[in-house]
């Protein structure tokens, strides 16, 4: 009898899912998927249904002899479930009499997700299948189907990573190359006597010897890593991964920690001339050097600890130049290129600890280190421009463009150039009788950069500074070097038809994802969605040398429509614009925006990041980092 009730009951479904459907029924539901990096290699693939008014679709668990449940699978050559999907949207469960049982039905919005685990390295694909059926109380349409693919990425050596490993490798290259500058600064250079003067009254074993020379070097690095690494800690522990890049992120492009270091670093320049001395309380590194008098391990940490404190007027604003460009990659790069200048910097040290007889072949110090001095005081003008032009181009102040920077640039090498011929004098400069033939090399090379930098006031690249100068969009006048040689006035740029944004070598585009979807509809074209920022180093740097080959170019104005989002914008947003998150912060500008925006949708939160959509908006393919390889990027467009 009661398998009888069940036949019958499934007879009348089917009789009630053949019926005819009135033609202008439409299908009611549709889907948009994403995938959100959660933590590494394991990524939450959400997708949220738009259901018409009136209509349901059921949930997720199977019904015998019942409804079609919805279905939900994550499939890919390297992608595993690791936990079951499911709805955190609304399910209303309520008895049905048509099949005798307790049914759960969706209405819009509806929301399902599953974490996968990436289990290879590099891009992968994740399929997306989603199988459903919609109902409302006179019809059920037939089953319907939906399928898509994501791109997620694997940690590992893969090609889209490569181009983050190669600029991380830089970044950790500069910053070795720095702390073996700075041994040779006013600051530092005056500790190598205490340095072996304390180590020659410690001689005993060969043994004792070099374990307190290595205790020595690790100390200097630990007193300049730690900090950092218990900085990010802390913010990792308190709110994870998005917090802890959302704080570089601030302070990279905020204009308050910008504009303080840019008056630090002219602060420090002045001194360097001689205006004034910078020291830090003479109480701190007297305490300091009066405890590393003491024996064993805790008066070679004192000691280490006095040479970082004392050297802490020419290391400071370096450090601080390391740090903020390390804040471009992963939430851990300060920490590897800290880890990285402290080990160059302290190795010097470690060295003469364990041969104190190194000091006689090291030139004694005079006026060559006031030299040194005035030689960074340039530098850090130089250097300070940088964190001005963050602020000045994430704000749009205009008063730092690239025509104006470069001005700045030639007369601060210039005039380095006349100081190192000796034609200009500082207060603790001692007389020049003769130039040496080092100094006549740097002379040599500082006045040919100035020749390479004064082309680019009408426009000349300069690629090899494309990291460090504004963008060329910014550059009022640009004398283009194509057949007609027709001048371009680039600020006209963002008044052309249908453009929404000026972007580098006369490309234009748009500031926001549906504009530039809709655009790319209308005229038949893919969308090349460039995930950037205006203090980013590394995407000017693309745009200069990759976006600037004939064939990028070409397949960038023949194929696609662009689409650039800045994530650290601040231009703030009309109220009805404006993100509440799920977890209740407003973002209010267009940088949060946006940065919350390719996070949510594309995974990714540092930036240069790349992604080719169809004019549907679904991804095609991406991402595709920093990674200088022109061919590769011309095969990732085609």
């Amino acid at each position: 009898m009661r398998m009888f009730k069940r036949l019958v009951i499934a007879l009348s479904a089917l009789l009630a899912f053949s019926a005819p459907i009135p033609a202008q029924i439409r299908q009611p539901v549709k889907w948009e998927v994403s995938a959100k990096k959660v933590k590494k290699n394991v990524y939450e693939v959400k997708a949220e249904g738009k259901i018409r008014a009136g209509w349901h679709i059921y949930d997720l668990q199977e019904y015998e002899l019942g409804p079609n449940p919805t279905v939900f699978k994550v499939t890919g050559d390297a992608i595993e479930a690791v936990a079951p999907a499911k709805i955190t949207s609304k399910v209303v469960r309520e008895n049905d009499p048509t099949f005798g049982m307790e049914i759960g039905t969706c209405e819009s919005p509806v929301v399902i997700i599953q974490r996968v685990k990436v289990l290879q390295d590099g891009p992968q694909e994740a399929k997306v299948y989603i199988e459903w059926q919609a109902c409302n109380k006179g019809n059920c349409l037939p089953p319907a189907d939906y399928e898509t693919t994501l791109h997620v990425e694997g940690k590992g050596t893969a090609s889209s990573a490569g181009g983050e490993s190669k600029g991380l490798w830089g970044l950790i290259l500069e910053a070795i190359l720095w702390g073996f500058l700075m041994l040779l600064t006013p600051c530092v250079f005056p500790m190598v006597p205490m340095t072996v003067s304390f180590f020659l009254k410690r001689s005993g074993s060969a043994a004792k010897g070099r374990f307190n020379a290595a205790m020595y070097g690790l100390f200097i690095v630990l007193l300049y890593t730690v900090p950092i690494c218990v900085i990010i800690g802390l913010t990792w522990a308190l709110g994870g991964e998005t917090v802890t890049a959302d704080i570089f992120n601030w302070l990279a492009t905020h204009w308050l920690p910008n504009i303080i270091f840019f008056v630090i670093f002219m602060v420090f320049a002045a001194s360097f001339f001689g205006a004034f001395e910078i020291t830090l309380p003479a109480s701190w590194t007297t305490r300091a050097d009066e405890k590393s008098g003491r024996g064993g391990l805790l008066g070679i940490f004192f000691l280490a600890l006095t040479l970082v404190l004392v050297s802490f007027s020419c290391t400071g604003p370096i450090v601080g130049t390391v740090l903020i460009k390390s804040t471009q990659g992963e939430f851990w790069t300060p920490m590897v290129t800290m880890l990285a200048f402290s080990i160059a910097f302290a190795l010097p040290f470690a060295l003469l600890a364990l041969f104190p007889s190194i000091l006689t072949k090291l030139p004694k110090s005079g006026g060559w280190l006031n030299s040194v001095k005035v030689v960074l005081g340039f530098i850090e003008i130089a250097l300070g421009l940088k964190f001005l032009s963050v602020a000045d181009q994430t704000y749009h102040w205009h008063i730092l463009d690239r025509e104006v920077y470069l001005a700045i640039w030639i007369v601060v090498f210039a005039l380095l150039g006349l100081y190192l011929l000796g034609k200009i004098r500082f207060k603790h400069d001692s007389p020049l009788e003769y130039i040496s033939v080092g100094r006549l090399a740097l002379v040599i090379v500082d006045f040919a950069f100035v020749v390479y930098l004064i082309p680019g006031m009408w426009g000349a690249p300069l690629k090899a500074l494309s990291g460090y100068l504004p963008p060329i969009q910014t550059q009022d006048f640009v004398l283009e070097s194509g057949p007609t040689s027709t001048p371009v006035i680039l600020s006209e740029a963002k008044n052309l038809p249908g453009s929404g944004v000026s972007l580098p070598h006369g490309l234009t585009g748009y500031d926001n994802l549906e504009d530039g979807i809709a655009a790319a509809a209308a005229q038949g074209k893919k969308v090349f969605v460039d995930i950037t920022g205006h203090g980013c180093v590394n995407c000017r740097e693309m745009e200069a040398r990759v976006w600037s080959d004939p064939r990028v170019l070409e397949r960038l104005r023949r194929d696609y429509v662009i689409v650039s989002l800045y994530v650290d914008d601040k231009t703030p947003l009309p109220e009805d614009k404006w993100i509440t998150t799920p977890e209740g912060k407003v973002l209010k500008d267009v940088g949060r925006v946006n940065s919350r925006m390719v996070l949510d949708r594309f995974g990714v939160n540092s930036q240069p990041n790349y992604f080719i959509l169809d004019a549907d908006g679904n991804t095609l393919k991406g991402p595709r980092g920093y990674n200088l390889s022109t061919d590769g990027f011309v095969e990732f467009l085609d």
